[in-house]
Protein backbone atom coordinates (compact mmCIF):
# COMPACT_ATOMS: atom_id res chain seq x y z
CA UNK A 1 0.00 0.00 0.00
CA UNK A 2 2.80 2.41 0.94
CA UNK A 3 4.69 1.60 -2.29
CA UNK A 4 1.53 2.13 -4.39
CA UNK A 5 0.87 5.50 -2.77
CA UNK A 6 4.47 6.60 -3.34
CA UNK A 7 4.25 5.65 -7.02
CA UNK A 8 0.98 7.58 -7.37
CA UNK A 9 2.53 10.66 -5.79
CA UNK A 10 5.55 10.48 -8.11
CA UNK A 11 3.39 10.03 -11.19
CA UNK A 12 1.09 12.91 -10.25
CA UNK A 13 4.11 15.19 -9.90
CA UNK A 14 5.69 14.20 -13.21
CA UNK A 15 5.66 16.83 -15.98
CA UNK A 16 2.75 16.36 -18.35
CA UNK A 17 0.64 14.41 -15.87
CA UNK A 18 -2.30 15.57 -13.79
CA UNK A 19 -3.61 14.06 -10.58
CA UNK A 20 -7.28 13.10 -10.69
CA UNK A 21 -9.37 16.00 -9.48
CA UNK A 22 -12.52 15.81 -7.41
CA UNK A 23 -15.84 16.95 -8.88
CA UNK A 24 -15.67 20.13 -6.80
CA UNK A 25 -12.16 20.88 -8.09
CA UNK A 26 -13.28 20.31 -11.68
CA UNK A 27 -16.25 22.66 -11.29
CA UNK A 28 -14.04 25.31 -9.68
CA UNK A 29 -11.51 25.00 -12.51
CA UNK A 30 -14.22 25.37 -15.15
CA UNK A 31 -15.74 28.40 -13.42
CA UNK A 32 -12.34 30.08 -13.21
CA UNK A 33 -11.58 29.17 -16.81
CA UNK A 34 -14.76 30.68 -18.25
CA UNK A 35 -14.15 33.99 -16.47
CA UNK A 36 -10.55 34.08 -17.71
CA UNK A 37 -11.60 33.10 -21.22
CA UNK A 38 -14.23 35.84 -21.30
CA UNK A 39 -11.67 38.44 -20.26
CA UNK A 40 -9.31 37.31 -23.02
CA UNK A 41 -11.57 36.63 -26.01
CA UNK A 42 -14.89 38.36 -25.22
CA UNK A 43 -18.45 37.07 -25.27
CA UNK A 44 -18.62 36.57 -29.01
CA UNK A 45 -15.72 34.11 -29.06
CA UNK A 46 -16.53 32.17 -25.92
CA UNK A 47 -16.57 28.44 -26.79
CA UNK A 48 -16.69 25.09 -25.04
CA UNK A 49 -13.37 24.20 -26.67
CA UNK A 50 -11.65 27.29 -25.31
CA UNK A 51 -13.07 26.84 -21.82
CA UNK A 52 -12.18 23.16 -21.76
CA UNK A 53 -8.61 23.75 -22.92
CA UNK A 54 -8.08 26.46 -20.32
CA UNK A 55 -9.52 24.28 -17.55
CA UNK A 56 -7.72 21.13 -18.75
CA UNK A 57 -11.01 19.28 -19.25
CA UNK A 58 -12.41 17.53 -22.31
CA UNK A 59 -15.27 19.28 -24.08
CA UNK A 60 -17.39 16.15 -23.77
CA UNK A 61 -17.02 16.33 -19.99
CA UNK A 62 -18.26 19.92 -20.00
CA UNK A 63 -21.42 18.92 -21.83
CA UNK A 64 -22.28 16.45 -19.10
CA UNK A 65 -22.96 19.38 -16.76
CA UNK A 66 -23.52 22.46 -18.95
CA UNK A 67 -25.16 22.79 -22.35
CA UNK A 68 -23.39 25.94 -23.58
CA UNK A 69 -20.57 28.39 -22.80
CA UNK A 70 -23.21 30.86 -21.63
CA UNK A 71 -24.55 28.31 -19.13
CA UNK A 72 -21.05 27.87 -17.72
CA UNK A 73 -20.62 31.62 -17.50
CA UNK A 74 -23.90 32.13 -15.64
CA UNK A 75 -23.00 29.32 -13.26
CA UNK A 76 -19.64 30.97 -12.55
CA UNK A 77 -21.21 34.39 -12.01
CA UNK A 78 -23.81 32.93 -9.65
CA UNK A 79 -21.11 31.13 -7.64
CA UNK A 80 -19.06 34.32 -7.41
CA UNK A 81 -21.88 36.63 -6.35
CA UNK A 82 -22.14 37.09 -2.56
CA UNK A 83 -25.34 37.16 -0.57
CA UNK A 84 -25.92 39.52 2.32
CA UNK A 85 -27.35 37.94 5.48
CA UNK A 86 -29.00 40.51 7.78
CA UNK A 87 -28.24 40.20 11.47
CA UNK A 88 -30.72 37.88 13.22
CA UNK A 89 -33.34 39.26 15.61
CA UNK A 90 -33.27 40.51 18.36
CA UNK A 91 -29.90 42.09 17.62
CA UNK A 92 -31.05 43.68 14.34
CA UNK A 93 -29.01 46.72 13.42
CA UNK A 94 -30.21 48.28 10.17
CA UNK A 95 -27.31 50.71 9.83
CA UNK A 96 -24.71 48.01 10.51
CA UNK A 97 -26.29 45.63 8.02
CA UNK A 98 -26.49 48.27 5.30
CA UNK A 99 -22.83 49.17 5.73
CA UNK A 100 -21.91 45.49 5.73
CA UNK A 101 -23.86 44.93 2.52
CA UNK A 102 -21.91 47.72 0.83
CA UNK A 103 -18.67 46.22 2.12
CA UNK A 104 -19.66 42.99 0.40
CA UNK A 105 -20.33 44.90 -2.80
CA UNK A 106 -16.96 46.65 -2.68
CA UNK A 107 -15.18 43.34 -2.05
CA UNK A 108 -17.06 41.72 -4.94
CA UNK A 109 -16.28 44.60 -7.31
CA UNK A 110 -12.60 43.73 -7.03
CA UNK A 111 -13.09 40.15 -8.24
CA UNK A 112 -12.83 38.67 -11.76
CA UNK A 113 -16.46 37.54 -11.42
CA UNK A 114 -17.59 41.15 -11.03
CA UNK A 115 -15.60 42.19 -14.08
CA UNK A 116 -17.19 39.36 -16.04
CA UNK A 117 -20.64 40.42 -14.87
CA UNK A 118 -19.95 43.97 -16.04
CA UNK A 119 -18.76 42.65 -19.40
CA UNK A 120 -22.07 40.87 -19.92
CA UNK A 121 -24.21 43.82 -18.86
CA UNK A 122 -22.33 46.27 -21.08
CA UNK A 123 -23.10 43.98 -24.04
CA UNK A 124 -26.84 44.03 -23.32
CA UNK A 125 -27.70 45.35 -26.79
CA UNK A 126 -25.95 42.41 -28.49
CA UNK A 127 -26.85 39.73 -25.95
CA UNK A 128 -30.14 40.79 -24.33
CA UNK A 129 -31.16 37.30 -23.19
CA UNK A 130 -27.82 36.68 -21.50
CA UNK A 131 -27.94 40.06 -19.77
CA UNK A 132 -31.46 39.34 -18.55
CA UNK A 133 -30.30 35.96 -17.27
CA UNK A 134 -27.75 37.71 -15.07
CA UNK A 135 -30.67 39.25 -13.19
CA UNK A 136 -32.86 36.14 -13.08
CA UNK A 137 -30.14 33.52 -12.50
CA UNK A 138 -27.45 35.46 -10.62
CA UNK A 139 -28.86 38.47 -8.75
CA UNK A 140 -32.40 37.35 -7.88
CA UNK A 141 -31.54 33.88 -6.47
CA UNK A 142 -29.14 35.61 -4.06
CA UNK A 143 -31.83 37.99 -2.83
CA UNK A 144 -31.56 40.73 -5.42
CA UNK A 145 -28.68 43.08 -4.87
CA UNK A 146 -26.77 44.08 -1.80
CA UNK A 147 -28.69 46.74 0.11
CA UNK A 148 -31.97 45.48 -1.35
CA UNK A 149 -31.59 42.21 0.56
CA UNK A 150 -31.19 44.10 3.83
CA UNK A 151 -33.97 46.60 3.22
CA UNK A 152 -36.49 43.92 2.26
CA UNK A 153 -35.59 41.93 5.38
CA UNK A 154 -36.30 44.91 7.63
CA UNK A 155 -39.52 45.67 5.77
CA UNK A 156 -40.66 42.06 6.21
CA UNK A 157 -40.02 42.26 9.97
CA UNK A 158 -41.86 45.58 10.35
CA UNK A 159 -38.74 47.64 11.07
CA UNK A 160 -39.29 49.93 8.08
CA UNK A 161 -42.29 50.78 5.92
CA UNK A 162 -42.27 48.62 2.77
CA UNK A 163 -43.98 51.43 0.84
CA UNK A 164 -40.77 53.43 1.15
CA UNK A 165 -38.79 50.78 -0.74
CA UNK A 166 -39.17 52.19 -4.22
CA UNK A 167 -36.80 51.05 -6.99
CA UNK A 168 -34.78 54.23 -6.45
CA UNK A 169 -34.39 53.60 -2.71
CA UNK A 170 -33.47 49.96 -3.26
CA UNK A 171 -30.72 50.91 -5.72
CA UNK A 172 -29.42 54.15 -4.25
CA UNK A 173 -26.57 52.59 -2.24
CA UNK A 174 -25.18 50.57 -5.13
CA UNK A 175 -25.59 53.53 -7.49
CA UNK A 176 -23.55 55.80 -5.22
CA UNK A 177 -20.81 53.19 -4.80
CA UNK A 178 -20.52 52.86 -8.57
CA UNK A 179 -20.60 56.64 -9.10
CA UNK A 180 -17.81 57.09 -6.56
CA UNK A 181 -15.75 54.43 -8.33
CA UNK A 182 -16.32 56.01 -11.75
CA UNK A 183 -15.56 59.53 -10.53
CA UNK A 184 -12.46 58.68 -8.49
CA UNK A 185 -11.11 55.55 -10.13
CA UNK A 186 -11.08 53.94 -6.68
CA UNK A 187 -13.46 51.89 -4.58
CA UNK A 188 -15.02 53.75 -1.64
CA UNK A 189 -13.46 53.45 1.80
CA UNK A 190 -15.22 52.73 5.09
CA UNK A 191 -16.07 56.37 5.79
CA UNK A 192 -17.60 56.81 2.36
CA UNK A 193 -19.72 53.69 2.82
CA UNK A 194 -20.94 55.00 6.17
CA UNK A 195 -21.75 58.37 4.59
CA UNK A 196 -23.76 56.68 1.83
CA UNK A 197 -25.80 54.82 4.44
CA UNK A 198 -26.24 57.77 6.83
CA UNK A 199 -26.87 60.50 4.29
CA UNK A 200 -28.72 58.66 1.53
CA UNK A 201 -30.13 55.20 2.30
CA UNK A 202 -31.37 55.66 5.87
CA UNK A 203 -33.09 59.02 5.30
CA UNK A 204 -34.82 57.58 2.24
CA UNK A 205 -35.80 54.20 3.71
CA UNK A 206 -36.41 54.85 7.40
CA UNK A 207 -38.34 57.92 8.55
CA UNK A 208 -36.91 57.39 12.05
CA UNK A 209 -33.33 57.82 10.83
Amino acid sequence: MRRSRAITERVSNMPGTRARRSDAEVVAAVRAAVVEELAEVGLGRLTMDGIGQRAGIAKTSLYRRWDSPQAILLDALHAGFPQEQPAPSPTDDLRHDLIQSLRLMVAWLGTPAAQATAAVLTERARYPELAEAVYTQVFEPKGGRFTGTVLRHYADTGRIDPDRLTPVVLDIGEALVLKFALDSGELPDEQTLADIVDQAILPAADRRA
